[in-house]
């Protein structure tokens, strides 16, 4: 099953409520929650892509595909309204962890997620030195995709591969990059910090007949040829099919996305990421080096 951690300020709209809590304090945010307990929250920026992935299991009759847990900030007293309103928007998420102020992501291990979603950068780089794929949910201009696939993009280096080639292309420019790429094509990439939830979530995928599957993965990366056959048999090795792989040498991501029609593009570099989320749902992948 693939399972996913998310915060409830990713999940929902909870900006007011987050300036009155700046604002006015912890009391007053807590007895606005309370008065406000039965007026349901608007959806948030990951809510469209939560939906999509608990709609897999509705699609699917055997058994559960995906799991979502709700890994909260809020004390179960000021949570009721996030869980009154998960029951109004009818997800079926059912587990939660009310931490009273303290950092959620602690409990991601516990939960077993394959990938914690927050809003908040400290939040997912606590995740990631805990060994949790981590992205936090950009601002976006539409967090809603409207096709029925639930469609999800990833980059290649730093993101599904480890940044081993990515460091050479740092310190040594694209000629060095291309010529190692081309060394090395048939020895595959290490995995990044993204592999296990990419893994899992092809096994979602691999449960449905292959042309009736509601999920298309696909590759976006600033590689080109020479630098792309690695790529290619990394993950032959990892018997990982993925549907569209697009191949760019360093052309802006962003309208590729838009016409791809991505619920969600993973990223670690703060650049792509913050031209993605002007088209697209967008989450930074946080690593030991990422910045806001």
């Amino acid at each position: 099953m693939l399972k996913i951690g998310i915060t409830s300020r990713a999940l929902f709209d909870l900006d007011s409520s987050h300036l009155i809590f700046k604002n006015n304090g912890l009391e007053a945010y807590k007895e606005y929650q309370i008065v406000k307990e039965n007026c349901p929250l608007k959806p948030g920026q990951a809510f469209s892509l939560v939906k999509k992935l608990l709609n897999l299991n509705n699609q699917f009759s055997d058994e559960k595909l995906v799991e979502v847990f709700l890994l909260s900030r809020n004390t179960a007293d000021t949570g009721l309204r996030i869980f009154n309103s998960i029951q109004y928007h009818g997800l079926d998420i059912e587990k939660a962890a009310f931490c009273g102020g303290n950092s959620p992501h602690v409990y991601a291990k516990s939960f077993g997620v394959h990938l914690f979603l927050s809003t908040e950068f400290e939040d997912c780089k606590s995740s990631i030195n805990s060994g949790i794929a981590s992205a936090r949910i950009m601002p976006s201009r539409n967090s809603k995709v409207d096709n029925e696939a639930l469609k999800v993009a990833f980059d290649g280096d730093s993101v599904i591969f480890s940044e081993e080639s990515q460091k050479i292309f740092d310190e040594y420019g694209l000629e060095a990059f291309n010529k190692n790429e081309k060394n090395l094509a048939d020895n595959p990439l290490s995995g990044g910090p993204f592999k296990s939830f990419l893994r899992e979530l092809y096994k979602v995928q691999q449960s449905f007949p292959r042309a009736e599957c509601p999920v298309r993965i696909a590759l976006v990366t600033a590689r080109s040829a020479p630098s792309h056959e690695r790529v290619i048999k990394t993950l032959r090795e990892w018997k990982i099919r993925i549907d569209e792989s697009l191949f760019l040498g360093g052309m802006d991501k962003t309208s590729f996305l838009k016409d791809f029609g991505a619920d969600i593009f993973f990223d670690d570099q703060i650049e792509n990421c913050k031209s993605a989320c002007l088209e697209v749902p967008t989450g930074q992948v946080i690593n030991f080096n990422s910045r806001i």
